[in-house]
Parts: structure tokens; sequence; C-alpha cells
């Protein structure tokens, strides 16, 4: 068995997404299909003996629709300078048909030369130019609405496409009619019913793009992870590259501040790696020949060369954004009872419109009545309000989450959720921010304490310690200039020295002071700082002892209102650490 995620376009509707799915699971060899509307992809488990990747795109496109080739990446569909521009054009020509047609009914003011009385030919001649220019830019829906009826898998265009058809051509017959004298026929024109519900089509559908371009950022945001380019090693010469361009077993350098484009393994050097983005741990991970490293993580001090091992779909984070997409193509159980529903919607409407037209006609009621009720039915009765509605819930649900560090398996999982009686919290990344922060100053001196900090924090930009972030971080968060820094020094394993404003300043640990035989008055308060979980910083000046810095990884301003909230559902909350 094999498991595939193919990109499907030419999806519109859920009763598209459900006649794909349908049509694939009655196929020899497909064991399962999931088809996934709002992320235009169809994830698919086959008989690797019977089926291959081209007989599968053959199937989809039997379908009516078309095969993309294998996922790759989330596609952002953002609306184009051009795509708006047509959007504003049509809005203002919807607005100018409504007036031509219906503004004399309400007694606004005409004119005259386009008068249905006066002027009945430049009256519908108007419409109909304005109805063909809205055929033009619908002609999307009513071709996609024509392709599934062929291959019986009707949906919402095909609704759409025969009310529109439906309005036109009786239009265009009674314009027939006018032009050989029956003037009294042309209040029976219905151009602007067909180009305004293609207009409020497009309408739906540009919304409904935005929506989920804004859902497919919080996925697309894992692929950034990682960097667009790397440099390899190749005979001892760097070379810069793409991702694309790595292959296994190629040498890829890292230098300080730079991301690790492959997973590997490190075969020179030492540093410092931020893994939080996918261990949740605050503090880098200290990392030398032999460790193993992650596409993605944050080189922060050292120079390392390390061997590429797992690249493209291998690596995790490609790994992670398959199991999201997985998760999104997942079915709630309240999703398959929408899809059940919406996929018999479609033949039901039609069958209903049909039924109503010729009853009104045998009743004797007029053509246009018969017409316009058809045209209702078909319109209005739109599937796709149910079918969706709830999965494009759930994907935002999952969008969120993963924009959140929450990964969901499967959808089913969500709907489960209001079920849960307790919650476990991990503390790093979920109760903390995952991040160093300048958790306790204790100042000595008389100084004050935004110039104490803008002194420390000067210095620290100079360091590639990751302690030193916390402190560059201090400054930008509260707008403070960094000083200008003379004599500059890094003490390995100790912390660093400087010259700043005619004074020598030192910043470190407890072994600092001893190097230097600096008196230490403070161990209580360092011991104190110490058991709460900081790492400790020693501000010395002049040989004396100025302040004592604790850093660590603060708790979430928000996480007591969690907690509280999740208490007040009577929802039991657990921390799990060490």
């Amino acid at each position: 068995m094999k498991k595939i995620i193919l990109s499907i376009d030419g999806m519109t509707c859920s009763a598209c997404s459900n006649g794909l799915e349908k049509y694939l699971n009655k196929q020899n060899g497909v064991i399962n299909a999931n088809v996934n509307l709002v992320m235009a992809n169809a994830t698919i488990e086959y008989d690797e003996k019977i089926l291959d990747l081209g007989k599968l795109e053959e199937f989809v496109a039997q379908a009516g629709f078309k095969s993309l080739g294998e996922f790759k990446e989330i596609k952002m569909e953002k609306k184009t300078k051009k795509e708006k521009t047509k959007f504003i054009i049509f809005t203002i020509l919807a607005i100018v048909l409504m007036y031509i047609s219906m503004g004399h009914m309400i007694n606004l003011p005409t004119f005259s030369i386009l008068d249905p009385h006066t002027n009945s030919i430049n009256y519908m001649i108007c419409l109909f130019l304005l109805t063909m220019a809205f055929i033009w830019y619908g002609f999307d829906i009513l071709k996609n609405g024509y392709k599934n009826l062929i291959h019986k898998t009707p949906n919402m265009d095909t609704l759409v496409g025969i009310g529109v058809i439906a309005s036109l051509a009786y239009s265009i017959y009674n314009m027939y009619r006018v032009c050989m004298g029956n003037h009294a026929l042309v209040m029976n024109l219905y151009f602007e019913s067909a180009a305004i519900v293609i207009y409020f089509i497009k309408l739906g559908r540009y919304l409904d793009g935005i929506s989920k371009d804004k859902t497919k950022q919080a996925i697309q945001k894992l692929v950034k992870i990682t960097p667009d380019s790397a440099v390899i090693k190749i005979d001892g010469v760097e070379k810069k590259v793409t991702l694309d361009e790595i292959n296994k077993g190629d040498i890829v350098v890292a230098k300080p501040g730079e991301k690790i484009a492959v997973d590997g393994e490190i075969l020179l050097g030492r540093t410092h790696l931020d893994e939080s983005f996918i261990t949740g741990e605050s503090k880098p991970v200290a990392k030398q020949i032999g460790s193993k490293v992650i596409a993605g993580s944050i080189n922060y001090d050292g120079y390392i060369e390390y061997r590429a091992e797992r690249i493209g779909k291998e690596s995790t984070i490609s790994e992670i954004v398959k199991l999201v997409v997985e998760a999104s193509g997942t079915k709630a159980p309240i999703a398959k009872v929408a899809d059940k529903v919406s996929g018999i919607f479609v033949p039901v409407v039609l069958a209903i419109s049909i039924i109503t037209f010729i009853i009104y006609l045998i009743l004797g009621q007029p053509m246009e009545m018969a017409l316009t009720t058809f045209v209702s039915i078909l319109v209005v009765a739109c599937p796709c309000s149910l079918g969706l509605a709830t999965p494009l819930a759930v994907v935002i649900a999952e969008g969120l989450c993963a924009e959140n560090g929450i990964l969901v398996k499967k959808s089913e999982i969500l709907e489960n959720a209001q079920k849960v009686n307790m919650v476990v919290f991990d503390k790093t990344g979920t109760l903390t921010y995952g991040k160093l922060k300048i958790a306790k100053i204790i100042n000595f001196s008389s100084i004050e304490e935004k110039h104490l900090m803008q002194i420390v924090g000067s210095i620290e930009t100079k360091s590639t310690h990751p302690i030193g972030k916390a402190f560059t971080e201090y400054l930008k968060e509260n707008k403070i200039e960094p000083l200008e820094i003379t004599d500059f020094e890094n003490i390995v394993g100790l912390g660093v020295k400087s010259q700043i404003q005619n004074d020598e300043i030192l910043l470190g640990n407890a072994k600092m002071l001893s190097k230097y035989e600096i008196s230490n008055s403070h161990v209580e308060e360092e011991n104190k700082l110490a058991q709460e979980g900081n790492s400790i910083v020693y501000v010395v000046k002049n040989k004396e002892i100025i302040a004592i810095v604790g850093i660590n990884d603060l708790i979430r301003e928000n996480a007591k209102d969690v907690i509280e909230t999740l208490n007040k559902n009577k929802i039991e909350t657990v921390m799990l650490t060490r």
C-alpha cells in the first residue's frame, strides 16, 4: 500500500470534491481517497502493484478535473492586481446594469436614450452587451457546470449554469419578439438576472479565496522555517546553492546566525543551536562533531560543517507539513454528514426545479412565471453553504492550531475535543514563551535601571552567546538605543569584557569573578535566582558588582487566564515537566 497527495485543479464547490472522492473510491486498486476542497488536493491510498501515478491522474481526468501532480507545497492563490481591477470593474458594471434595468421601477432618474418604453431597442442592446460581458467574466462557471454535468457529477456550477443559460436564452427570444413589434415584452427580459447571478458567485469566490489564503498562511509558515539557500563545500571551495541542489552526502556550511538547511550530522566544529521551533526548549542546545542537526534550527555562535542526510520530502519539516496537510484532508464525523447531504443535493435540486417548471406550465401559469421559479430554485438552492462551511471551519481550526504550534493528526480529534475533561500542558514553549528573556534585575548601584540595561545590552549586542540574545531583545522591546563600546573581548566559558564610557565592564558568571579576583557578597541573591531556574549574569563595573541579572524562559502573559478558563469549564489542568 502506498499513499500520495495530488494537487487538484477545477474544484469549485463541495459537490465537486464529493463527486471526485466517490469516483476515486470506486476504482480498482484505490484503498481509500479523501478529497479536500479547501486545500485543493486529494490524499489517496492505493495498491502500487495495480496502480501508479499516471493511472491515478487518469482517474482524476475522467472525473472531470485536472491533476497538477504530487503535492509539493501550499500554493497561495493571492489575488493579483489584475484580478482585483477586473473585480472592481465588474462591480461598477453590476451597479450600472441594475440601475438601467430597474432604476425606472423605483422612480430613479433615467436616461431617455435608455428608457425601456420610448427607446426599447437601445435599452435591450445595452442590457444585452452588459450581460455578455458578465457571461465572459463567468465563462469558467458555465464551462465547469457543463463539464461536470457531462461527467455525471453535477455541482453548484451546473445549477448556476443552467439558470443563467435559461434566463439568457429566454431574454434573447423575447428580445427578438420585441424587434418583431411586440414592444410589451420589453419588460420580460431577464438579462440582469443572468449577469447578477454570475457576479454574486464571483463575489463569493473572491472572498472565499481570500479566506482560504489566510488559512493556508499558517501552514506555509512551517515551510518558511527552512532557508531558501545554503552554502555547500566542494573540494574545499564554498558554493551557494538552492535547497533543491543539495544532495545526500553533500557537506553543508553553517555560520553564526544562519539557519540549518537540511537534516544532517556535524562533521566539523561546535556550536549552540536554537531548536525551539521543533522541541519547544528555549535554551539553545550544544552541538559538536557527531551531533544531529535539524533543518530550520538557528546556528547561534559557531562555525560548523555537516553532512546532508535527509533532504527534500524526507526532512523533519517536510514530514510535519505533510502531516498537517493530511490532517486537513481527513474528515470529522460532522463533515461526513455534510458531504452525504451535499452529495445528493444537486441532483435533487435539478429534479425539483424541472418538476416545478412543468407543473407551473400545466397549471396554466405564464412562461415568465414558470421560468422565474425554475431559475430561482436552481440559483438559490446552493449546496456550498453546507458542504463548504463545515470543511472550511475544520481547516481554519487546523491552520490556527498549526500557527500556534499544535499539530492535529486527524480532523476527528477536533470534534472529539468537546469531550475533553483534562488538559496536560508541557511547560517550555507552551505555558512559557520558549525563548530566554530577562526575568529579574537586582540593582546594587545608584544607576537607573534603564541606563544599567542600556550598558549591559550594548555590550551583549557584540556577543554571539545565546544568553546575549535576551539582552538585545530587551533593548528592542523597550526601544533603548545601544551605546558605543570599545575593546570588546569574549572570555570563553566565563563572559565578556568591554570598555564603555571610560569604565571597564565585565559580564559573566561566578567563575569570571574568581578569575578577576572580585569579591562576591551576593551569593545569597545568586542562589535564590538559581533556585527559580534562572541563568545568572553578574554585572561588574571597575571591579565592583553593581547588579545581578536572571535570565529565564518567562511564563506567558495569558497562561493564567487560560488555566482559569479551563478550570471554570470544569477541565482539570496538569503540567508535565521535569
